[in-house]
């Protein structure tokens, strides 16, 4: 509740940042018929049409193609959606047989789900962080190939593209592990498989918790000390292959010399991509990890550090270009926040024994938490298990000895659909709330805004004013002579008169 009250608090804090910033830098009411079309499109579009806006032929590309193209990269998206879900099956599997490996030998057996959940995890973030970089660059071509007009246009989609594929290659494991992992695992005699013999996975005796929890430190730590290596050396790696490549360390040691030796500047396109993945981690998982935002701290704190170094020292100055706000980056974290008002919710109310726990020490066990662990507990049917000879056990779940859910699953279940939506209500109802009471403008700004509008009308009405004054003083003498003109015009006939 704290993490999602936080996000919103947060994201209205970023609005009024945004604003003051925009006003300093004089970019409120940027408007995209302002940008001028990308060099790039310019340089390849075929035609030149009269824009309707500003009236001026620019460079020009069918609508309709673009949307062709668009929807072609969708279906390559897709592909590639559904090649990270192959990678997330293949992870499955391993799962399951490390398990039953590192189960079958004894020095092993005690710390068996550990060692596979883990090793599983960093393999995971392997296959993430490929993938990502091969995607990065697919999605880049593809953007440029759809040829949008402006560089906001190219900015949204290539952002778009790119973080809908990060967001199922980063989180599509841990959702699998919160939400699936043990759901569909059956009973005795009816044990569901994934692929021939090969059961279903389930949680362990602590639930799916505690190896959500893992999953999430290995994948989001693993990814953030990955990012700061790369940020560390990738720019000193580049450096010297540039300078050696180009035999530049022959030249002077001037000021603009020594500029011209650092490498491009890569913009900011990875650095909003890390902290919006990062903005989702310690949201929508907090609830199962909750040392996520610490992590995040520290990695920030580092991070400003090494962006100052690569910034600084190892790139060439970046080229400024107007923007009155971070684009589609904010609506990003937007909908992050609200999913992880929702994703909380079902953590506490399916993953966790949050409800059932409830239930028991109500109904059950009179405030006490004694016999809670039979509580969750039914016993093997007879048929196909007892019967073929098989001691009688107890597993997890609640079934009669018939294998058929009993009254208190359904009970159970209610609840945890009732917590859902109580939960979420309530928490969306107070973002909305501190969204109404807290301006998106602070009212220090406001006033300065309407100020300078009522100053620019002012000053609007003095030179209209003064244009006036100035059009009738010209004016006036012309009109002086023409009236001086038209009198002597009129007078000669009475003197010839007087004369004759």
């Amino acid at each position: 509740v704290f993490m999602s009250f936080w996000a919103v608090t947060f994201l209205e804090y970023w609005k009024r940042k945004n604003a003051s910033l925009a006003h300093h830098w004089d970019c409120m009411g940027f408007q995209e018929e302002d940008e001028r079309p990308r060099p790039q499109f310019a340089a390849n579009a075929p035609y030149l049409e009269k824009n309707p806006i500003t009236g001026i032929r620019e460079p020009s590309f069918p609508a309709t193609v673009r949307l062709k193209r668009i929807a072609a990269g969708s279906g390559i998206i897709l592909v590639m959606i559904c090649l990270v879900l192959i990678f997330i099956l293949a992870v499955i599997l391993y799962r399951t047989l490390a398990s039953i490996w590192l189960f079958s030998n004894p020095s092993t057996r005690r710390v068996a789900p550990v060692l596979a959940s883990t090793s599983g995890a960093v393999i995971n973030l392997m296959f993430i962080m490929a993938m990502g970089k091969f995607y990065e660059k697919l999605a880049l071509k593809l953007t440029n190939w759809e040829m949008h007009r402006t560089q906001s246009d190219f900015d949204d989609n290539l952002t778009f593209k790119v973080f809908i594929f990060q967001f199922i290659n980063f989180y599509s494991s841990i959702i699998y592990i919160a939400f699936f992992k043990g759901k569909f695992v059956g009973y005795p005699g009816h044990y569901k498989h994934i692929m021939g013999n090969l059961r279903n996975e389930e949680c362990g005796n602590g639930g799916c918790l505690i190896e959500l929890a893992q999953q999430l430190a290995v994948i989001m730590i693993g990814k953030q000390c990955i990012n700061n290596a790369q940020e560390m050396f990738i720019p000193m790696f580049k450096t010297w292959w540039h300078r050696k490549k180009s035999n530049l360390h022959n030249i002077g040691a001037s000021q603009m010399e020594e500029d011209y030796k650092l490498v491009g500047n890569d913009g900011l396109f990875q650095e909003y991509l890390e902290m919006v993945l990062q903005f989702g981690f310690i949201t929508i998982f907090v609830a199962a990890f909750p040392l996520a935002p610490l992590f995040a701290l520290l990695n920030n704190w580092v991070e400003i550090r090494l962006d100052a170094q690569k910034f600084v020292c190892e790139t060439r100055r970046a080229v400024a270009e107007r923007a009155e706000n971070i684009g589609i980056w904010f609506k990003i974290m937007e909908t992050l926040a609200q999913l992880a008002v929702i994703s909380n919710a079902f953590l506490i109310a399916f993953t966790s024994d949050f409800i059932q726990k409830l239930v028991y020490r109500i109904h059950y066990g009179d405030g006490e938490m004694d016999g809670y662990v039979m509580f969750t507990l039914s016993k093997s049917p007879a048929a196909h298990w007892t019967e073929e000879g098989r001691p009688e056990c107890y597993y997890k779940g609640f079934r009669d000895e018939e294998g058929q859910l009993t009254p208190i699953h359904w009970y159970i279940l209610a609840l945890k659909f009732a917590f859902v939506i109580i939960f979420e209500h309530f928490v969306f109802g107070v973002c909305k709330l501190i969204d109404i009471m807290v301006p998106d403008i602070p009212e220090s700004l406001d006033i300065k805004i309407k100020r300078e509008r009522y100053l620019a009308k002012e000053a609007l009405q003095d030179a209209e004013h003064v244009k006036e004054r100035q059009r009738r003083h010209t004016d006036g003498p012309d009109m002086d002579s023409d009236m001086g003109g038209q009198s002597d015009c009129e007078g000669a006939p009475a003197t010839v008169k007087e004369k004759k």
